[in-house]
């Protein structure tokens, strides 16, 4: 089963750049003609939030546009960037959508591997929260096929990893979401956005993992006085490749045009 993974879109209206410096709509674009030239095709793709800028009907509309060139089927939760009412309105006729309350929902359709949606967000602020409603559903949705190859799908990861303005926006209740996770060994990864950065830990008894930018890139200042800073980097995506003898191999996979092909590995 392949697995692909954007993240951290920022589509803004037709016309409207990204921060006023650039064209996030035309790097979704690039980023989407990258999925589609993927030999094999992926099976599905994940979005994992901040999908639109500011929330607003435009941005949804310009959203949708943009998508519909995609060949893979997708799955997608809302970020901190994102208007909860919106997103649903956005995606209210695919069959995932949640009627109402947060955006949880279980895809099993698209392989051997489960994806399970966890929406963190909290609505008019920049962090998360896994609070305890949603490890009551994480919990029974878990125990529901506690065997079976799952992908959990969340926007800010729940833990701090020393950017400090990144660090002031992390999910909270990390240490319970681990607890929740590691009584599950069958959770192959966590899967988040929010960071604009490829990090990587071991959490809850399993691996997570945050997702590059199809935009603009966080800087990596590990200083605790660092200030906020940005850098228009080579986009790139994950690739979650599951296959029975290995489990999940996650790979990244620059976006853009490159040097090559040269005849040697």
């Amino acid at each position: 089963m392949l697995i692909v993974q954007l993240s951290d879109l920022h589509v803004r209206p037709e016309g409207v750049l990204y921060q006023g410096v650039v064209d996030s709509n035309a790097m979704l674009a690039d980023a989407i003609r990258h999925v589609n030239a993927l030999d094999p095709q992926p099976d599905v793709v994940l979005l994992t939030g901040d999908l639109v800028d500011t929330g607003i009907a435009d941005e949804y509309r310009a959203l949708r546009r943009l998508l519909t060139p995609l060949r893979a089927p997708f799955v997608a939760i809302p970020g901190n960037h994102d208007d909860r009412a919106g997103f649903r309105a956005a995606f209210a006729d695919w069959s995932w959508m949640p009627a109402d309350g947060p955006i949880h929902y279980v895809v099993d359709g698209h392989g051997p591997v489960r994806l399970v949606a966890l929406d963190v967000t909290v609505p008019g602020l920049h962090h998360g929260n896994a609070g305890p409603e949603a490890m009551v559903w994480l919990e029974a949705t878990l125990a529901s096929e506690p065997d079976r190859p799952t992908v959990i799908m969340m926007h800010q990861p729940p833990f701090a990893c020393g950017v400090p303005y990144l660090d002031a926006y992390l999910c909270h209740g990390g240490a319970t979401l681990a607890a929740v996770v590691a009584r599950y060994p069958a959770v192959e990864r966590i899967v988040c956005g929010h960071v604009h950065r490829l990090m990587q830990l071991r959490f809850g008894g399993t691996l997570l993992c945050t997702a590059p930018s199809t935009t603009t890139s966080i800087d990596l200042q590990l200083r605790p006085d660092a200030k906020p800073q940005s850098h228009l980097e080579p986009p790139a995506c994950l690739i979650h490749q599951w296959r029975p003898e290995t489990g999940l191999i996650t790979h990244l996979s620059l976006i853009g045009t490159f040097a090559g092909p040269f005849p040697f590995a």
